[in-house]
């Protein structure tokens, strides 16, 4: 079938079908010559008709982009033909207006991921206080502020103030003061003073000095526990209640603990709100990832991903020039928490996932949910095509926790790529420390990396193109890791080569971390993908609170010598996860079981080989297997595909062989 809409290898996609079904009458595994004029030998198995394009490789001797780009556009097509979703997403439109209105709606959330995620960096801003000795200017009023100290603060030996001592006051007059002089003395009695601090930060709002200073290690810690709860509960929950009211729970959870953060009147209130501002971000991370993942198709839901990610590191440098500018914390919360009140809206811009709909047995949701992002691209979805979105015996699809331990794959996943997270949380996180040890300007520690991160996700696009999810993060963490290996080699001398490859590390790093993200979705099945998703994410949050007890040992080289083993470990671990590029997408257990199984089995087999040959011979030689009579179900996907033109108002013309 020729279809005029510009997609010339849709027959040969079909008549690829029909060679399976051909072949799978055979038994077991046979040997069948192809195409005998170019001597190619294919050893074939009886495979589901889904899996028949996949066992088509390329030569091993042949390097030809056109080929491989050709069976990997013949492979994607098949497995959307596998896909009820794929077929109905192509008839609404792969990326249409409403696939990129659902995009544009991630900006802001992740802008404000970032702010809020970092914002605890410029909140304990270094200070150097002193004890508030006002009492002598009721002696005195008109003493300056120089005489003020040099009468009331003992000295170090270096000649400096100290900062938690005090002269014990005394009730003489100014004359016996400067004549005698005080000392006896005690702790700071009545607060600190800050005289060299333009900045209001939570240091001098709330004292955080003397003895005080662990607090502002304890935020951290609170907001990584956050984290973990959160990355444990939400990813339940959205796989529970759908994706749409858990990402309106994580933006109200914005606006009351985020926004709400300027206006705490204690230390111990700011810690409550920063830990259940964490959990929020997570609950939003987690949902708006599946979103992205079941409602876009191939390549564009990488690009998706990927681009949410760049406006996530534009977050992180929106928050530095706030903080640059604004001279108050409080004022820091305000402005940079406003852009949260027009997620507000979200309430009525916002659809929820077709693919949990269907899962969860509300099939008249997921269809009107479907027509109406086809009526915003201005398609139409054929009755007979909707009429075919329904789960096998009309049952609700059920899962819970427990199978990510009796199910074997998924079992293997969860705990390699919780590993690959932990490794990539704990390896971010002790760059990032260590950045602050060479004593960097904090808004060029935050800047820097984050006008480096945003290229460096760029550069997924064109890994996964080219190499596959699993290839493109194992080629990501082995950089990061180079990256720790010099960090661990250099002599601490050089400064400013060790400051280089810490920004070169997080760069590799952020790459990592977006194709993850992608490359995680699409293994989980949609039914336990935001569960699994949190799981892993329980990982990442155990990686960064490592980092953090790891990096306060005497031993500097221990946290960097970590950083690359756990590294390398991970590399091994990613080899043995299957691709999933033009692969689709699971939605139950039982169909990731068997997909999952499938690809198992390819890893082991060899497909095809291919004895002689140019690449003219071996794209004839796929394309007239492909090219054979039609069966009858050739013919009925013929008039589906027919059915779906015409709800498009597009024209196709029959093959007669």
């Amino acid at each position: 079938m020729v279809v005029r809409c510009g997609r010339e290898l849709a027959g040969a996609c079909s008549a690829m079908r029909s060679l399976g079904k051909d072949r799978a009458a055979l038994t077991g595994s046979v040997s069948s010559q192809l195409a005998t004029e170019n001597n190619c030998k294919v050893k074939q198995r009886y495979h589901h008709p889904s899996e028949t394009l996949n066992q088509l490789e390329v030569p091993e001797h042949i390097h030809s982009p056109s080929l491989e780009m050709l069976l990997r556009r013949l492979r994607a097509m098949e497995a959307q033909q596998d896909d009820k979703f794929a077929s109905i997403l192509d008839v609404v439109g792969k990326f249409g207006t409403f696939q990129r209105r659902l995009v544009a709606l991630t900006f802001i959330p992740n802008i404000l991921l970032a702010f809020f995620m970092f914002a605890d960096i410029f909140m304990f801003t270094a200070q150097k206080p002193y004890c508030n000795t006002s009492w002598i200017l009721a002696i005195d009023p008109n003493l300056s502020e120089a005489e003020q100290l040099n009468l009331t603060l003992p000295r170090e030996p270096n000649g400096s103030f100290q900062t938690c001592l005090m002269y014990l006051p005394v009730a003489w007059d100014l004359d016996s003061i400067i004549q005698f002089g005080l000392n006896y003395t005690v702790s700071c009695q009545d607060g600190w003073i800050y005289p060299e601090t333009k900045k209001r930060s939570l240091v001098n709002e709330f004292d955080l000095v003397c003895g005080k200073e662990s607090n502002m290690e304890g935020a951290q810690t609170m907001f990584l526990a956050g984290l973990l709860i959160g990355s444990l509960i939400f990813g339940f929950v959205s796989d529970k209640l759908g994706r749409y009211p858990t990402i309106l729970m994580s933006l109200l959870g914005l606006i009351i603990f985020g926004f709400g953060a300027a206006f705490v009147n204690t230390f111990h209130q700011y810690l409550f709100f920063r830990f259940v501002v964490s959990q929020a971000l997570v609950c939003y991370a987690i949902s708006s990832v599946c979103l992205a993942t079941e409602w876009l198709v191939g390549q564009h839901r990488a690009h998706a991903i990927i681009l949410e990610h760049c406006f996530f590191s534009m977050g992180v440098m929106f928050l530095t020039g706030l903080a640059y500018i604004l001279p108050h914390w409080r004022l820091l919360f305000l402005v940079g928490g406003a852009p949260v009140f027009p997620l507000i809206s979200y309430i009525w811009m916002l659809p929820e996932s077709p693919r949990w709909l269907m899962l969860k047995g509300k099939l008249g949701a997921a269809k009107r949910v479907l027509c109406y992002a086809a009526s915003v691209n201005e398609k139409t979805i054929p009755l007979s095509l909707l009429d075919k979105l329904q789960l096998p015996g009309k049952k609700v699809t059920k899962a819970s926790v427990l199978d990510f331990y009796n199910n074997r794959h998924l079992r293997k996943v969860t705990l390699v790529m919780g590993c690959v997270w932990f490794t990539v949380g704990y390896s971010y996180f002790t760059m990032s420390l260590k950045l602050k040890d060479f004593g960097v300007n904090i808004n060029l520690t935050q800047v820097v990396p984050g006008l480096m991160e945003v290229p460096a996700r760029l550069c997924c696009i064109f890994l996964l193109e080219l190499m596959g999810r699993k290839w493109s993060l194992i080629l990501t963490l082995f950089q990061g890791s180079l990256m720790c290996l010099l960090i661990l080699i250099l002599p601490p001398e050089l400064k400013s080569m060790m400051v280089l490859m810490i920004v070169l590390g997080e760069f590799s790093l952020a790459a990592s971390a977006s194709v993850f993200f992608i490359y995680t979705a699409e293994l989980l099945p949609t039914v336990l993908r935001a569960t699994g998703l949190g799981l892993v994410s329980l990982a990442w949050a155990a990686g960064a609170i490592s980092s953090l007890v790891v990096i306060q040992q005497k031993l500097t080289f221990l946290p960097i010598f970590l950083c690359c083993i756990s590294a390398f470990l991970a590399l091994f671990l990613c080899s043995l996860l299957p691709e999933t590029q033009d692969q689709p997408l699971s939605d139950t257990l039982e169909h990731y079981s068997l997909q999952m199984r499938n690809v198992a089995e390819e890893l082991f087999t060899k497909e095809v080989v291919v004895d002689d040959g140019t690449d003219e011979v071996t794209k004839n030689t796929i394309l007239n297997s492909m090219i054979q009579k039609s069966d009858m179900d050739i013919l009925s996907n013929v008039s589906l595909q027919d059915a779906s033109l015409q709800g498009r108002g597009e024209e196709t013309d029959p093959l007669n062989n």
